[in-house]
């Protein structure tokens, strides 16, 4: 009976000594205490940054706090009085290599606090998780998530070759002008021999996440009508308003024609031509709200028109010059905004996904080996900061590790789920390590041009 009894004993002995082994092969996410992580964003989230009045002030406090505690190098850089960029370094082993930089903006948009289940920055979680607060998607995450990268590959000792900046930028929501535009165009930029940018992408409802490699430039489109007034009971052709109506019935046929293309599943949202309407103007005011019996003289609409970077430019603008706005029914066009598609070198404002990128490849690698998956990679739909960094001609993707995740940016009852959240730090966990450990093939040379 003794036989068995050694047995068992050198059998606990030996899972004793190995046990200090299986607790160093956990992964850093089963030790970390996910409320600590979680109470951090939290306090990003109550940060109330939304237009037209951010808190920059409190925000920028917050995010220095947070590099403190990470040992980063930290500076705030305001090339506009009152917005200040936050820009973090964790300086890499080899300064002759080129570094990455990982961009999120600190504004967001309103709020209608009454159509919110819990208020926008309460940062409350509910039973199932789900962190509601605006900003949990678009883009708090996703800055809190390369900071909590940064704080478990610290933890696990790594050290990286190349440096990596995290830029904190203001009024992305507001077109970017006095925040990422005038950082990609400064000496301070220019300075940081960046190679690589990384910034926002969209949640994904399905298990693959998205990944965007370009994005639809913004027209915005503003179309006025002229005709002779006349009484509201009268009834007479090319009045502002019929005119201005014929404009938008053929503008709807277009916007048809376009959306019908993504209901069939042909193409993705990003790859076509949206148009939609953002304002109606007309009409004759009155202390009670608008004189009745006179048909107005002038008439306007405005229109948000998003280009694919393969769109036909030329097309729509004899389209919007010889049917949307004709000057033969009197009308008028003006672009409040007109976005670029090409750089100055004439090239499309787009990053390679194939081999001929090794970032692209490298972000491929990462997210798998932090088992997860990626779909197609797509244009996205709307606009980014990351079409600055592509007017160098940096490659720049837009990626936001949310998965299984109903889409809610600056929708009512924006949320994030906490495991999702977890998730993605793990994921930029592995990109960060892949992409500052990267050494182009024959050394230390600037990869740049291999781009």
């Amino acid at each position: 009976m003794e036989k068995p009894y050694t047995f068992n004993l050198l059998h606990l002995l030996f899972l004793y000594l190995l046990l200090p082994f299986l607790s160093n092969s956990i992964p850093l996410p089963a030790q970390a205490d996910h409320s600590e992580i979680l109470s951090r964003f939290q306090q990003y989230l109550q940060i109330n940054t939304s237009q037209p009045s951010p808190d920059y002030q409190k925000s920028t406090h917050f995010i220095l706090s947070q590099a403190d505690s990470l040992s980063l190098q930290s500076q705030v850089i305001e090339f506009v009085q009152g917005k200040p960029i936050v820009l973090l370094q964790w300086p890499g082993s080899d300064p002759s290599l080129p570094s990455i930089l990982l961009n999120s903006h600190t504004d967001v948009v309103p709020s209608e606090y009454s159509k919110w289940v819990h208020p926008p920055f309460g940062a409350h979680i509910d039973e199932q998780g789900n962190i509601f607060a605006r900003g949990s998607q678009d883009m708090k995450c996703v800055g809190m998530q390369y900071l909590e990268a940064i704080r478990r590959l610290r933890s696990s000792g790594f050290c990286p070759k190349r440096s990596l900046y995290l830029s904190f930028v203001p009024d992305e929501e507001i077109d970017g002008r006095d925040g990422a535009e005038m950082l990609a165009s400064s000496d301070v930029f220019k300075n940081m021999n960046v190679d690589i940018v990384l910034d926002e992408g969209l949640a994904s409802p399905n298990e693959n996440y998205r990944v965007f490699y370009g994005e639809r430039a913004p027209w915005w489109l503003v179309i006025k009508s002229n005709g002779a007034p006349g009484h509201g009971a009268k009834l007479y052709e090319n009045s502002a308003m019929e005119n201005l109506f014929k404009s938008i019935e053929s503008i709807w046929r277009f916007r048809a024609s376009q959306f019908d293309f993504v209901k069939a599943g042909l193409k993705a949202e990003g790859e076509v031509i949206s148009v939609n309407m953002a304002f109606l103007k007309a009409g004759t005011p009155s202390p009670t709200g608008f004189v009745m019996n006179l048909q107005p003289s002038e008439a306007e609409a405005g229109f948000d028109i998003r280009i694919p970077p393969i769109g036909n430019v030329e097309s729509l603008e004899k389209q919007i010059a010889e049917e949307w706005a004709p000057a033969s029914r009197n009308m008028t066009f003006e672009f409040k905004a007109k976005g670029i598609l090409h750089d100055d070198l004439g090239r499309l404002l787009v990053t390679a996904t194939d081999s001929s990128n090794p970032w692209w490849t490298l972000l491929e690698e990462a997210i798998k080996k932090a088992n997860g998956k990626i779909g197609k990679p797509e244009i996205f739909p709307a606009s980014t900061d990351a079409q600055n960094f592509r007017k160098l001609g940096l490659p720049a993707i837009g990626f936001s590790p949310m998965a299984n995740t109903p889409i809610l940016l600056h929708d009512h009852n924006e949320f994030l789920n906490q495991a999702e959240y977890l998730r993605g730090i793990e994921i930029y966990e592995s990109i960060i390590k892949a992409y500052t450990s990267y050494i182009p093939p024959g050394g230390h040379g600037d990869s740049r041009d291999e781009l």
